[in-house]
């Protein structure tokens, strides 16, 4: 499969949004109670064009045959001014996304080394990102790159009084 790796224009919008749109089902799938159904566009339009505006901040698409099929946003960081921290400037990547058609054929990692240039073109030499625990296959994916956890969230339910399974306990 042929495609190209470049920056978005306006003119992407509509196949960025198709591409996150099949991404953003496959989370509310999975995570129905944290991720809403898709309706409509998946990113406004004007968040979307202000990320393509941006100085720190690209985004890309893989393109091919004139369909967009992939997607990676990518952003700087500072560490917030606290004693605890070390300052530092890194970038995250925000979202990476391919069609499920076109994945295992390079585009993820074509996107991610994209992203990667985009961070040493701006002096920065750490990428941090943010993957569900529930999506094996993306975490796989990472891990192939070289990436490894450094932090994790965790969750718990508790019922609105506080209990794990929403009900409460007396004492007698």
């Amino acid at each position: 499969m042929d495609y190209v790796i470049r920056e978005a224009t306006p003119h992407d919008l509509d196949g960025v949004n198709r591409v996150l749109a099949e991404v953003d089902t496959y989370h509310h799938d999975a995570l129905p109670q944290i991720f809403r159904a898709p309706e409509g566009s998946p990113r406004a339009i004007a968040y979307l064009l202000a990320v393509i505006a941006a100085d720190d901040a690209a985004l890309y698409v893989a393109e091919s045959d004139g369909t967009v099929i992939g997607v990676v946003q990518v952003g700087a960081r500072s560490t917030p001014d606290i004693p605890l921290l070390v300052p530092r400037r890194y970038a995250v990547v925000e979202t990476l996304a391919v069609l499920a058609a076109h994945r295992r054929a390079g585009v993820g990692r074509a996107l991610m080394a994209r992203a990667q240039r985009w961070t040493a073109e701006h002096g920065m030499t750490e990428v941090e990102l943010n993957v569900w625990e529930f999506n094996r296959d993306a975490i796989a994916f990472y891990q192939a790159l070289g990436y490894s956890t450094v932090r994790r969230t965790m969750h718990r339910d508790v019922g609105h009084d506080g209990e794990p399974d929403g009900s409460s306990t007396r004492s007698r």
